[in-house]
C-alpha cells in the first residue's frame, strides 16, 4: 500500500505554492514598511510553556496539542501557537534590554489535533505580529492598523473588524464572579466540559462549540459590564484611534478569544459573506511575560491563519496567479548544439532571463510542443546550420514572427522585447 500524508496535512507544490510565495512576499513587504523584524522560533517546544502560557483549561491545551517525550525525557510538544514561543525568545534573548518597542512577525508551521474541515488542517500556518514594551492603546491600534493593511494589500474585502476588551486581572474577578453566578443557574444544561470548567476558568465556557450552550450563554453578562475606569478609558482611547484612522469597527462584547492570556483588548477580523470564519485574531497579553517567567512587560498581537487568507483571497478575487511563462526555450538537435543550448541558457539565466533547455533528449518537433507547453514567449533550436552561422531563427510562439539574432546578440535582443 502506497504511504500517503496524514489525515489534516497536505503537500503544498506547483501553482499553489506560488501562491503561497505572492502572499509571502505581499507580507514581508508589509511588515518592512511598519518596521518589524521577522522571528523564527522552533516547531517544537517544552510543553508546560503552552500550558503556562496558554492555559490547561483551554481547548488547545486540553484536546488538540501533539505532545510527546523525546529520549532526553523531555516533554515536548508541537507549537499549537506561535505567541508564546515568541515571548520564551524575547525573554531568552534579552530583547527587553533593547528600545522599546520590539516589533517581531512570523510565518510558521502550526499543530493542533483538530476535525480537518475547509480551511483547517492538523498542521497548518499562521502569519502572526507581537509588539511588546508598550501598555499604550496606540500599540493595539497599530497591531489592528496592521491586519487591515494586509487585508487591503491582499484585495480581502467584505471583512468586519469586531472589538471587544477583557479587562485587566482586577476587571477579570468581577467579571468571573458575575459570569459563575450567571453559570450556576444553568449548571444543569451544561454540557460536562462546560460544567467542569465553570468554576476552573469561567470565561473558557464561552469557547463551547455545543449549540445548547451557546444558546444559553446569549444572555450571560458581558466582560464590558465589568470593566473598570482605567480599563474603559483605554478602550475608549482605542476606539478614538481607530475612527482616527478611518478604520471601521463593530464593539462585540461575545468576542472573547479562545487563550487565557488576552487581557483588555481582543479583536477578530470577520468576513460578513463566504464560507470562511475568523481570519485574523488577537489582542492584549499583559500578563504572559510574567506567566513564563519574566517581568511583567505589556504586549499586544495577532494571528492569521494563512490557508484561510488564501481561502477568503481566491473566494473573492478568483485565481490570483498570472500564467507561469519562460522567456525562451532554446531547443537543440545533435550533441554539439546541446552544448551550445545549455551554454547559452546558462549564461541568460545569470542575466535574470527565463530561459530553458530540453533535458530529457526529445525530438525536434516534441521539444516545440514543450515550448508551447511552457508558455515560452520566444523559442529556437540550435542544428548544425546555426552552429557554422552563429545566427538563430527566434521565433515568438504567439505571432509566429520570426527574427534572425547573432548568438552573440541573444540577450540584448530579449531584454529589448520582453517586457
Amino acid at each position: 500500500m502506497a504511504i500517503k500524508a496524514l489525515k489534516g496535512t497536505k503537500d503544498i507544490f506547483g501553482d499553489e505554492a506560488r501562491k503561497w510565495l505572492l502572499v509571502e512576499e505581499k507580507i514581508h513587504g508589509l511588515c518592512e514598511d511598519f518596521g518589524i523584524s521577522q522571528i523564527r522560533t522552533p516547531i517544537f517546544e517544552l510543553t508546560n510553556l503552552f500550558q503556562r502560557g496558554v492555559g490547561e483549561t483551554t481547548d488547545i491545551v486540553q484536546k488538540e496539542m501533539y505532545s510527546f517525550v523525546d529520549k532526553g525525557e523531555n516533554n515536548i510538544t508541537l507549537k499549537p501557537e506561535s505567541t508564546a514561543a515568541v515571548v520564551r525568545a524575547y525573554l531568552e534573548h534579552s530583547m527587553n534590554t533593547n528600545t522599546q518597542p520590539t516589533k517581531l512577525y512570523y510565518i510558521s508551521p502550526t499543530f493542533r489535533y483538530e476535525r480537518p474541515e475547509t480551511g483547517r488542517f492538523r498542521q497548518f500556518h499562521q502569519f502572526g505580529v507581537e509588539i511588546f514594551g508598550s501598555n499604550s492603546p496606540a500599540a493595539d491600534a497599530e497591531v489592528i492598523s496592521i491586519g487591515v493593511t494586509l487585508l487591503e494589500r491582499l484585495n480581502i474585502k467584505n471583512v468586519d473588524l469586531h472589538i471587544n476588551s477583557l479587562g485587566c486581572k482586577e476587571c477579570r474577578k468581577v467579571y468571573n464572579a458575575k459570569l459563575t453566578e450567571f453559570l450556576a443557574e444553568k449548571s444543569e444544561y451544561l454540557c460536562n466540559l462546560c460544567d467542569d470548567r465553570r468554576e476552573k476558568n469561567p470565561l473558557r465556557v464561552l469557547d463551547c462549540k455545543n449549540a445548547n450552550c451557546q444558546s444559553i450563554f446569549e444572555d450571560a453578562p458581558t466582560t464590558l459590564e465589568a470593566l473598570g475606569e482605567c480599563c474603559n478609558s483605554h478602550f475608549d482611547k482605542l476606539q478614538k484611534l481607530l475612527v482616527s484612522m478611518n478604520i471601521k469597527f463593530i464593539v462585540n462584547p461575545k468576542i472573547v478569544r479562545g487563550l487565557d492570556y488576552y487581557t483588555q483588548t481582543v479583536f477578530e477580523f470577520i468576513p460578513n459573506e463566504g464560507s470562511q470564519g475568523t481570519i485574523c485574531g488577537g489582542g492584549r497579553y499583559d500578563g504572559l511575560i510574567e506567566q513564563i517567567g519574566g517581568k511583567p512587560t505589556p504586549a499586544v498581537g495577532f494571528g492569521a491563519g494563512f490557508e484561510r487568507l488564501l481561502l477568503v483571497l481566491e473566494e473573492q478575487n478568483g485565481n490570483i496567479l498570472e500564467a507561469s511563462k519562460r522567456d525562451i526555450f532554446i531547443g537543440y538537435h545533435g550533441e554539439d548544439a546541446m552544448v551550445e543550448a545549455f551554454r547559452l541558457t546558462h549564461n541568460l539565466r545569470k542575466l535574470n532571463i527565463c530561459a530553458e533547455s530540453d533535458c530529457v533528449q526529445r525530438g525536434v518537433k516534441a521539444q516545440m510542443k514543450y515550448a508551447n507547453k511552457i508558455n515560452a514567449t520566444y523559442a529556437t533550436i540550435i542544428g548544425e546550420s546555426e552552429l557554422e552561422a552563429q545566427i538563430l531563427e527566434v521565433k515568438h510562439m504567439e505571432t509566429g514572427e520570426e527574427n534572425k539574432v547573432k548568438f552573440e546578440d541573444l540577450e540584448q535582443f530579449l531584454k529589448t522585447n520582453i517586457n
